[in-house]
């Protein structure tokens, strides 16, 4: 089977790494032929998380090079996408692919749709408020992060729609016992998710100030998030994510409770869990379905019980492993690479056999 992979970033975007790349060297291993061709290098990754706007010329080129590749459709067996062909543009390359009768698979991890249909400016809802349903709709197969996306998948009228988590690789990520008095409650993510830590800024300034807390932030970027609060900021970087990330005594995330945000696949909680850490996530869309109250951590809803959270793992240290320790088994029996691999190679067979 050969597959050209058309990504949006290359490996150095998250979505990308963790929804394609990471997969690569199994579906290699299985004999499968993959072409990966991203719509945005690593340049445009370094001037997004610089707070940098990218240089137009940069994307025409890249637009230009996409449509010279898809030229060659016709010589793979299948087309694997991530969300769409070229954001900010009407659907109509993939309405060309479909009517001349070459099958796409398109994945979604987040609701990329309401980047479109809940914009600010009225043209940009009319001209492309429905652009994803059609890329949807059209596509031999749907593959969605979780039942958000595909609850938007079917309504607009997506044939095939499979179900596959964020996951991680479980050989990669392993518990570290902690020798450290004071706890440290660590974040991960990007300058874009950022900011979502403002939402909970009393109950960690509360956390540091009465309980002694140490906060760690990896990936926040360049702007300060939480101005005045004691922290540690550490850059993000594939080498050493996993063992910031094992540095840690408990993880969160923070979220509103908006749709896009529902449309998340909350893969940092999947990272801290398969590091054995119990979690405090918002009770925001596919949280809810990861985060098992008193299991493996909670779901508060308020500065108040964020705050108990806070208290209750900073004072329990058999609470801390106990909690690490469910979410680990559950990593490994629902959202581990070792997992999803085969699952992915079986969507991606039965979408080719389809063409």
């Amino acid at each position: 089977m050969r597959i050209l992979v058309l990504t949006r970033y290359s490996s150095r975007g998250p979505s990308s790494r963790i929804r394609f790349y990471q997969y690569f060297p199994y579906l290699t291993a299985c004999g499968v032929k993959l072409q990966v061709v991203p719509l945005l290098d690593n340049d445009y990754i370094h001037s997004l998380f610089a707070g940098k706007r990218p240089s137009i010329f940069l994307v025409v080129e890249a637009y230009v090079r996409r449509v010279a590749k898809l030229m060659n459709s016709r010589s793979f067996d299948l087309l694997w996408i991530e969300k769409e062909l070229f954001p900010w543009l009407p659907a109509w390359a993939e309405s060309i692919l479909a009517g001349s009768g070459i099958t796409y698979v398109v994945d979604y991890d987040d609701a990329v749709f309401h980047r479109y249909d809940m914009h600010a400016n009225p043209i940009i809802r009319g001209l492309l408020g429905r652009s994803i349903d059609d890329v949807m709709r059209h596509a031999g197969t749907v593959v969605v992060g979780n039942d958000y996306l595909a609850g938007h998948a079917r309504c607009a009228g997506a044939g095939r729609i499979e179900y596959l988590p964020s996951v991680v690789d479980i050989d990669r990520y392993s518990i570290r016992e902690k020798v450290e008095e004071k706890i440290r409650i660590g974040w991960i993510g990007s300058p874009v998710t950022a900011p979502f830590l403002g939402l909970i800024r009393d109950a960690l300034e509360q956390a540091i100030q009465q309980l002694g807390v140490r906060l760690v932030l990896v990936g926040a970027g360049n702007q300060d998030p939480l101005p005045g609060l004691a922290k540690d900021i550490l850059p993000w970087s594939e080498t050493d994510e996993v063992a910031d990330i094992q540095s840690f005594d408990a993880g969160i995330m923070p979220l509103s409770d908006g749709p896009f945000e529902r449309g998340k696949c909350g893969y940092k909680l999947i990272q801290y869990m398969a590091c054995g850490l119990p979690v405090i996530a918002s009770p925001v869309g596919v949280n809810t379905h990861i985060v098992e109250p008193g299991r493996n951590g909670f779901l508060p809803s308020s500065i108040a019980d964020w705050l108990q959270a806070f208290t209750l793992l900073s004072q329990n240290a058999d609470m801390r492993k106990a909690m690490g320790k469910a979410g680990r088994k559950k990593i490994e029996q629902e959202y581990s690479l070792q997992m999803a691999a085969p699952r992915l190679l079986e969507i991606l067979t039965k979408a080719a056999e389809h063409n």
